[in-house]
C-alpha cells in the first residue's frame, strides 16, 4: 500500500533546508519508511529529538516540528523552548492529530470551516519567533502508519490504546451515580470514557478515515469486543467519512477485534513462524515497539566485553533500503520458521558467493553457528558491510534468535500448552493441581527446573 509513503512524502516537502525536529512515536513510523535517511535526502539539514533541550544556531533558520500529539500542554512547552533558543524565521509544525480532535479536545462541538485552531497556533510560532511577518505553518498529516510488510500495517503511535478491563469499569462506575452505573464493559459508551481515552479512540477513527480516503474505499465494519465497537462507531460517524462512503469506488470489510478476546494469540508458544520468535527473544529496539535490536558486533574485530555492548549502535528489522534484504524479509515474514531460516542461510551464501568469498557450503539441518560462519566472512570489509548490511542484519537477527536461552525451552512451553488444552477438553475444567502436575512432568521429562516455563492462562 501507498499510503504510508504517501504521508511522509507531505512531510519530506516541507524539510529542505531545515531542521527536523520529530518525537519518538513518529520516529518510529518513519524507521519503517526509510528513516532518517530519507529526511536528509529530501534537504534536510539535521534531525533531532523534540526535546526542550535541543535548539539550533544562527545559520538555521528553517524548522520542521513532527509530533503524534494534540497542540496542547506539553508539546506546545516543548516547541516554545526551542524556538526562544533558536534563530527561526521559518517554522513548519505538523500533527498527526486531525484538526477535527483539536476541536473535540477545545470542547468544539460544531463543525467549522478552515482550520482555527492551527490559524491559532501559526499566530504564536510567529509571536515566539519574534516578528510576525516571518513565516509559519501548521499542517496535520496522518504519518501515523509503520509498513512492516506489504500486506501489514502497524501504528505505533497507538501503541498504548489497549481493551477496557473490569478494573476500568470500576473507575468509570466509581464516579457514576448508581442507578446510572453500568454492568458490563458492553454497555460503556464513548462520552462515558475518560476524555484523553475519547480524543484517542477520534483520532484513531480520524487516521483510518484518511486511509480509506487514499484508497477510495467504502467500508463495512464488524467488531468483535467492547472497544472495538466504540472504535468502530466513531469510525462510523466521523463527519467526512459519512461523505466518503457515498462516492468511494471500492469496497471493503474491516473487523474489528480487541487484543483481550484473543490473548492465546499473542503469548501462546503454537506459532511456528521465525519473526514471531525473533520478537519474543530479543531486546527491543530502544525507543521502539514494534523492531528489536541486533548484535553487530560479530561483524566487527572488537573483542567482547561488559562495555562493548554501548560501542556499536544496534541493528534491526526493518530494512528498507535493500531490495533484497526486503525480499529476505517478506519471506522471513509469512513463512514457516524452518522455510525462514532455510531463506536466511540462501540469501547469505548467494551474498558471499557473489562477492567471491571463500564459502564452504553445508548442506542439512541451519544452525546458528552456520549462519554466522558465513557472515563473518564479510568482517573488515567495510564495503561489502555496506553493500549488504540490510542481509547481514536480518542474518544476525536469525542466529542471535536460534542459540537464544529460551528458544530451548519453546518446545517445551508449547507440549505443555497442548497438554493444558487436552486436559481442559477431556475433564471441562482446569485446576492448579492440573496445572502443577504437568508442569512438573513436563519440567521432568525436560530435565529442566519448571520454574524457567513461562507460563499463561487465558480464561
Amino acid at each position: 500500500m501507498r499510503f504510508p509513503q504517501q504521508t511522509w512524502e507531505k512531510v519530506l516537502s516541507k524539510v529542505k533546508k531545515a531542521v527536523v525536529f520529530m518525537d519518538n512515536r513518529c520516529a518510529e513510523a518513519l524507521h519503517w519508511s526509510g528513516g532518517a535517511a530519507v529526511l536528509l535526502e529530501a534537504g534536510a539539514r539535521n534531525l533531532k529529538e523534540f526535546s526542550s533541550f535541543e535548539a539550533c544556531g544562527e545559520n538555521e533558520p528553517k524548522a520542521v516540528f513532527v509530533v503524534s500529539t494534540l497542540l496542547k500542554g506539553r508539546t506546545i512547552d516543548i516547541i516554545k523552548d526551542i524556538i526562544s533558543l533558536s534563530h527561526f524565521q521559518y517554522c513548519v509544525v505538523i500533527t498527526t492529530v486531525a484538526h477535527s480532535v483539536h476541536l473535540a479536545a477545545n470542547s468544539v462541538t460544531a463543525e467549522m470551516d478552515g482550520n482555527p485552531v492551527f490559524e491559532q497556533f501559526e499566530e504564536k510560532l510567529c509571536e515566539w519567533m519574534g516578528n510576525m511577518n516571518y513565516t509559519a505553518e501548521v499542517m496535520h498529516v496522518p504519518a501515523v502508519f509503520a509498513p512492516v510488510s506489504q500486506q501489514l500495517l502497524l501504528t505505533p503511535v497507538f501503541a498504548h490504546l489497549f481493551p477496557l478491563l473490569l478494573p476500568d469499569l470500576d473507575a468509570l462506575n466509581a464516579k457514576r451515580p448508581e442507578k446510572k452505573r453500568f454492568g458490563n464493559l458492553v454497555d460503556v459508551d464513548t462520552n462515558s470514557l475518560p476524555v484523553e481515552l475519547q480524543l484517542e479512540i477520534k483520532s484513531l477513527a480520524a487516521v483510518l478515515n484518511s486511509m480509506f480516503e487514499a484508497a477510495g474505499t467504502r467500508e463495512e465494519s464488524f467488531a468483535v469486543g467492547p472497544m472495538s465497537r466504540i472504535i468502530a462507531g466513531e469510525l462510523a460517524s466521523h463527519p467526512q467519512a459519512k461523505t466518503r462512503r457515498k462516492t468511494a469506488p471500492n469496497k471493503a470489510s474491516v473487523i474489528f477485534v480487541d487484543r483481550t478476546m484473543d490473548l492465546t494469540g499473542a503469548v501462546g508458544h503454537h506459532g511456528d513462524n521465525l519473526v514471531e520468535k525473533i520478537l519474543t527473544v530479543l531486546e527491543p529496539l530502544p525507543g521502539h515497539v514494534t523492531d528489536i535490536q541486533v548484535d553487530m558486533l560479530e561483524l566487527t574485530s572488537l573483542q567482547r566485553t561488559p562495555h562493548s555492548n554501548n560501542i556499536l549502535a544496534p541493528g534491526c528489522l526493518a530494512q528498507t533500503q535493500s531490495p533484497a534484504a526486503q525480499a529476505l524479509w517478506e519471506t522471513m515474514l509469512t513463512s514457516k520458521h524452518k522455510e525462514g531460516v532455510m531463506e536466511v542461510r540462501r540469501h547469505l551464501v548467494e551474498t558471499a558467493s557473489k562477492e567471491k568469498l571463500p564459502i564452504k557450503m553445508s548442506m542439512g539441518r541451519v544452525t546458528p553457528e552456520q549462519l554466522c560462519s558465513y557472515m563473518q566472512l564479510f568482517r573488515s570489509r567495510p564495503g561489502m558491510l555496506e553493500s549488504h548490511c540490510g542481509v547481514l542484519q536480518l542474518g544476525l537477527a536469525t542466529a542471535q534468535t536460534l542459540r537464544h536461552p529460551i528458544m530451548s525451552r519453546w518446545d517445551a512451553c508449547l507440549a505443555f500448552e497442548r497438554l493444558l488444552l487436552q486436559k481442559s477438553c477431556t475433564s471441562g475444567q482446569i485446576n492448579y493441581q492440573v496445572i502443577c502436575h504437568y508442569l512438573l512432568s513436563t519440567g521432568r521429562r525436560r530435565s529442566r527446573p519448571t520454574t524457567h516455563l513461562p507460563l499463561c492462562l487465558c480464561v
